[in-house]
């Protein structure tokens, strides 16, 4: 630059010499600082991990009735950028490992949304009902509908009809013969009845539940076949998972203990998924008003995350005579169940 100012150029020249050098000059530093920082590297998996497993960001996934990609996916929502050194972290779409296959109002949407805490597990949302409504869609739309995943995390849906409905363990061997099957009961009785709480809340002008219960009042036979009291027949939808599953790759998890003990009961699911207990009791506290627990708040958040208002609804009240001839009813089945499981529930 020196030599060039004082050239005998005409001044105009060494103007423009002057101005096209510091061009060059300028835009070189910026390129070789931005080649620098391109070598910045995706977050590792543990730093992805907050210091208390609250990392509830990452599996707030919801399926969409198009395959769309699922909302709330954040940094792992998909197939990342490969890097400068051509290195690619990979989160894709693939078929769930593990299942929650029941039963209806027996606390799965606690259990869900207590997993998804979780860093190593992807859970999905919603209900795909993928084998007992839509499996003519295919493998390929199921595997669209999960949340993307990276290698070592577990993929998870839950869709509480899957335990009731009599072609879902064969179509779900067909998908796998290894998938983790989770089933939460709960007193079949109580079961029930919430159940018919959730029933009049859509349709209130359904008859009692005492009415319902019966298919003939004069003799007292209860109507088996009515399904908030079918589904409380574990005994016989078990039998047929377990002719397509070994009872190792089944998991019960009681309803009782999930709202008494929830870490209690996280730390035998998390067992059972061959993960590490990250999900403890210090994520929990008991909401007196709901009669279940919540989570306390997560990093980020001021406010505590309870259930919606869809849950721990108050029962109806029922006719003790009503409730003693359903446990009466219930009791050879509830045996036979115990038996087939090795463990007492305690439902009376």
């Amino acid at each position: 630059l020196i030599m060039l100012m004082s050239s005998p150029l005409p001044g105009a020249i060494s103007h423009v010499i002057l101005c096209f050098s510091l061009v060059y000059l300028l835009t070189g530093c910026c390129e070789s600082e931005l080649t620098e920082n391109s070598e910045i590297k995706t977050p590792t998996h543990e730093f992805l991990v907050s210091w208390s497993g609250w990392l509830h960001e990452r599996n707030g996934s919801s399926a969409t009735t198009h395959g769309l990609p699922a909302a709330g996916e954040g940094a792992l929502g998909g197939r990342l950028e490969a890097n400068s050194s051509g290195k690619e972290w990979t989160a894709t779409r693939r078929l769930p490992q593990a299942l929650i296959i029941g039963v209806k109002k027996g606390g799965t949407r606690a259990l869900l949304e207590f997993l998804r805490l979780h860093p190593d597990i992807r859970a999905l949302g919603s209900e795909p009902h993928f084998f007992d409504r839509h499996y003519a869609r295919g493998l390929a739309w199921y595997r669209s509908m999960m949340p993307k995943a990276l290698d070592g995390q577990i993929v998870m849906e839950k869709t509480p009809r899957y335990f009731v409905t009599v072609e879902t363990p064969e179509r779900v061997h067909s998908m796998s013969q290894d998938v983790k099957l989770i089933v939460v009961v709960r007193d079949p009785v109580t079961r029930a009845i919430s159940d018919y709480t959730q029933i009049i809340s859509k349709t209130p002008n359904i008859p009692p539940f005492e009415s319902l219960v019966f298919k003939n009042h004069t003799t007292g036979q209860i109507d088996s076949l009515w399904s908030p009291l079918w589904i409380g027949l574990y005994a016989q939808h078990l039998e047929r998972w377990l002719a397509w599953f070994p009872r190792t790759q089944i998991h019960l998890v009681s309803g009782e203990r999930l709202i008494s003990d929830p870490a209690g009961e996280l730390g035998k699911v998390q067992d059972f998924l061959g993960l590490q207990r990250i999900v403890t009791d210090k994520h929990f506290y008991f909401n007196k008003t709901k009669g279940f627990p919540c989570l306390k708040k997560p990093e980020g958040s001021s406010k505590p995350h309870c259930l919606g208002k869809t849950k721990g609804r108050t029962h109806a009240t029922i006719d003790p005579e009503v409730m003693q001839r359903l446990r009466d009813f219930y009791k050879p089945h509830n045996q036979r169940f115990y038996q087939m499981v090795g463990q007492d529930f305690g439902w009376q």
